[in-house]
């Protein structure tokens, strides 16, 4: 009976994690696309790039959804199972809750193992790229589709272009373009132009039949030049090297290093598989109901225990990045803290039932 039980209670947990994980997979992702919609519209990101954002924070954040779905997968299994007195039934049998822990603890491990390859491997990467994506989508919006009617800034506001208007086959009419160099003032009008990207990140606008005033403000000596073709280069901005990020560094660069920021974002990695762990063996006292109590009563209680530590993960990973901790402290006070608190719950159970 030892193991049809625990077969049955494992298949019940896999398949509420698969339904809890998806139902907040898909919340997750409804909230990341009104987001980055926004952003989107701000910035002029294409399609493609929307779809990969949404992608990749979906990646992203499933180290933090997959421990709250295992807790919430068990207190509801058996949440049911008490509320059902299947449990009741089990007991009477001589069926401890407890001999549950050996399945679910296997269960835990696979998932914990997973954690670990999204927080070790995968996490870094798709933040790495996420910042690239963005940082490549602003570059290429700035020049990727000049809306006739509407003024657009260029090379940090020393261009200035606008058109009237744009004809099918992408020709721009009536257009104005204005640069400053090294202070001198260069504004064009033309008729027509057309604009192409080049290499290195460069833009070409090639305007016809125009005229070009170029000087320096409050100088009489302007220039005034009439063309028939007249090419315009136009730089995208170029990346600004800053300090790395360390959510982009890989694991193995953190072991290297003794910056507070990267002890932070190692010992944060390492969290959340330790607590997919410390979950569960919390959820199995945690999800005991008492006679006629409902079968979500736990859930609560649940959420909260589950909000408790992670906030208190993520206020220990801002102390360790000031400083204000001792990286030997860490993280590990907080595992350690709830690691007792499920054995001091699966006791108690143990000694009342």
């Amino acid at each position: 009976m030892k193991w049809t039980v625990q077969r049955y209670v494992l298949r019940e947990v896999v398949q509420t994690w698969l339904a809890v994980t998806g139902v907040l997979v898909a919340i997750l992702v409804a909230n990341q696309l009104s987001r980055v919609l926004g952003q989107a519209a701000d910035n002029q990101y294409g399609r493609q790039v929307v779809a990969e954002l949404i992608a990749l924070g979906a990646v992203m954040n499933l180290s933090v959804i997959v421990p709250v779905g295992l807790l919430l997968a068990v207190v509801l299994t058996l949440g049911r199972l008490y509320h059902d007195s299947e449990m009741a039934a089990l007991q009477a049998c001589g069926f401890a809750p407890a001999r549950l822990l050996p399945p679910l603890f296997c269960f835990a491990a696979l998932i914990a193992v997973g954690l670990g390859w999204l927080s070790f491997v995968q996490v870094p990467r798709a933040d790495e790229q996420v910042q690239l994506i963005r940082r490549s989508a602003i570059k290429e919006a700035q020049f990727g589709q000049l809306d006739a009617g509407r003024f657009r800034s260029f090379s940090g506001g020393d261009a200035v272009f606008y058109a009237e208007r744009v004809d099918q086959d992408g020709i721009l009419h009536n257009v104005f373009v204005r640069r400053e160099t090294a202070g001198r003032i260069e504004v064009a009008l033309a008729d027509t132009a057309t604009y192409a990207k080049g290499a290195a990140g460069m833009h070409l606008v090639t305007l016809f039949n125009g005229r070009r005033y170029e000087g320096v403000p409050g100088r009489s000596d302007f220039r005034v030049i009439e063309f028939r073709e007249h090419g315009i280069p136009i730089a995208t901005p170029a990346d600004v090297a800053g300090r790395p990020d360390p959510d982009t560094k890989p694991t193995a660069d953190l072991w290297l290093t003794r910056s507070p920021s990267d002890i932070a974002q190692l010992q944060s990695r390492v969290s959340s598989p330790l607590m997919a762990l410390v979950l569960t063996l919390v959820a199995v006292p945690l999800s005991r109901l008492r006679p006629r109590q409902g079968r979500y009563a736990r859930v609560g209680f649940a959420i909260l225990v589950y909000f408790v530590y992670s906030n208190l993960l993520s206020a220990v990973k801002v102390w360790l990045e000031k400083g204000e901790l001792s990286p030997v402290l860490g993280v590990w006070w907080v595992h350690a803290g709830f690691l007792l608190l499920g054995l001091y719950l699966l006791g108690r159970e143990q000694r009342t039932a």
